[in-house]
């Protein structure tokens, strides 16, 4: 935990002089060394959970836990599923009697038996969401698969109409090679790589919303003013990009995302193919502008026994590239996505590295730093650095983040090999810590670099709810003096 020293009673060091006003008024960049020490309190402890009393995270001084749905052992839900690992991305919504529905990815790859009752979207892809109903303080009331079939359910998004909206990490599908993994994608039924609406309390139809893209999606974060969905992209082998999916109809009359809207991906006004996946100087801001995206949802030509599937990489890059042959911008792996009050921050967990080296190809050459976090304010069409980590040691891989609503600190998500925080990014520029990762599995093997995700408060700011994303996953509810620590 010693390089985490600089951080100890929630100092950190923040790039960029800068205060950020207009739009952004609040937000604070402080230039490296200029870190404040922060109260007492922020110092995390070893806190038994509540569940059995065994210490699997470090808080604050009068936060409590409990974890819940940890697959380490088996977890049968109520209609009967074996709950499956890799909790990814998760959101809050009202549920009955005060208490709280969560909605929770499972982000599994290659073909597999899906999980669950219900008719899936490919009978041979073991991806989805799962529900459940929990009381404010983690005790599980109600559990069932929402969504089945799908595959690499990463992150997602919290619709104010009552709706999560789950997205495909991937491309992959019959008619396309193997990805990553090496496995073969025949056994495939469907094309995958697109977001799928799951009404909190209730059922996906299982349909995707093809025009919103084939895409290695991330997450959504939606603008009620609008009506529009922005969209990132997680793309290790291309720079990924920042979409926005414009419905016909605004979802918050028809009470769901329709299929009839176009997608268009952001572009940097005056600087085509801007490097944003580079390290950016203090308080850099653009003015951005959209393009349209011809053909948002391909599927590529294949015939059995006759031709070869379209390669993976190939494929990650069909949309992409179309927006960059029109001048659009590129990050360093968009992840985590929240709105909060007109901006729309996200995160780009290896920006800020090293710019392109002589190469007009946007495949060749982008920066591999240690990250960025950006916002979008979607009224005047300002991107904006947010944050950007100096170092490993400051902050490593943001990931999802999330807010606690209007109160302008985001939660931070860390995703490295290493140990894993929540990290808190205050209004006043404060970089502080909110959690560590001490989980231990019942072999004894250390699990310090789980990866947090998921992070999302329950409506009243009550609980903050976020998993550890692992092949053996679980889910915390994490409760305490929020507005004391700044959140």
């Amino acid at each position: 935990m010693s390089r985490r020293a600089l951080l100890r009673g929630g100092a950190g060091a923040v790039a960029g002089a800068a205060v950020l006003g207009g739009p952004f008024k609040g937000f604070v960049a402080l230039a490296e060394g200029a870190a404040r020490r922060g109260p007492d309190f922020r110092s995390l402890r070893p806190i038994p959970d509540e569940r059995d009393g065994r210490v699997r995270l470090h808080l604050p001084d009068g936060f409590q836990y409990r974890s819940f749905h940890d697959t380490e052992a088996t977890v049968t839900l109520g209609d009967g599923t074996t709950l499956p690992g890799r909790h990814d991305g998760m959101g809050a919504f009202p549920g009955p009697g005060g208490n709280v529905l969560l909605v929770r990815n499972h982000e599994i790859n290659g073909p597999a038996t899906p999980f669950g009752p219900g008719t899936p979207y490919d009978s041979r892809a073991g991806g989805g969401t799962t529900t459940t109903l929990v009381t404010r303080l983690g005790e599980v009331l109600e559990d069932y698969t929402s969504l089945n079939g799908t595959q690499m359910n990463c992150s997602g998004g919290r619709m104010p109409w009552g709706s999560w909206i789950s997205c495909e990490e991937t491309v992959n599908g019959p008619d396309v090679g193997p990805d990553f993994t090496g496995v073969s994608n025949v056994a495939l039924t469907k094309p995958h790589g697109f977001v799928f609406e799951v009404p909190a309390g209730g059922q996906s139809d299982r349909e995707p919303i093809t025009n919103a893209g084939r895409f290695a999606h991330e997450a959504a974060a939606f603008d009620p003013q609008d009506g529009i969905v922005y969209l990132t992209e997680d793309n290790f082998a291309f720079p990924s990009g920042l979409y926005r999916y414009v419905p016909q109809d605004n979802p918050l009359r028809t009470g769901r995302l329709d299929n009839g809207g176009r997608l268009q991906m952001l572009a940097v006004d005056g600087i085509p193919k801007a490097d944003l996946a580079a390290e950016q100087p203090d308080g850099a801001k653009f003015a951005a502008t959209w393009v349209d995206i011809d053909d948002p949802a391909p599927v590529f030509p294949y015939t059995p026994g006759v031709s070869a599937p379209t390669p993976n990489d190939t494929a990650l890059v069909h949309v992409g590239r179309q927006g960059f042959e029109e001048g659009a911008a590129g990050f360093s792996r968009l992840e985590g996505a929240v709105y909060d009050n007109n901006v729309v921050y996200f995160c780009s967990t290896q920006g800020g590295g090293p710019p392109q080296q002589g190469t007009s190809d946007p495949a060749q050459g982008w920066g591999n730093g240690f990250g960025q976090v950006w916002g979008y304010h979607t009224r005047s069409g300002v991107l904006r650095l947010i944050y950007q980590s100096p170092g490993r040691d400051t902050l490593d891989f943001p990931d999802n983040v999330t807010t606690r609503g209007g109160r302008n600190t985001l939660v931070l998500c860390e995703d490295n090999v290493d140990d894993n925080y929540l990290r808190g990014l205050t209004h006043s520029g404060h970089l502080f810590d909110i959690a560590l990762n001490r989980l231990v599995s019942a072999t004894g093997a250390a699990r310090f670099n789980d990866e947090f995700a998921g992070a999302t408060f329950s409506p009243d700011g009550h609980t903050l709810f976020v998993n550890i994303q692992a092949s053996r996953g679980l889910t915390f509810a994490i409760w305490g003096p929020w507005d004391r620590l700044g959140v």
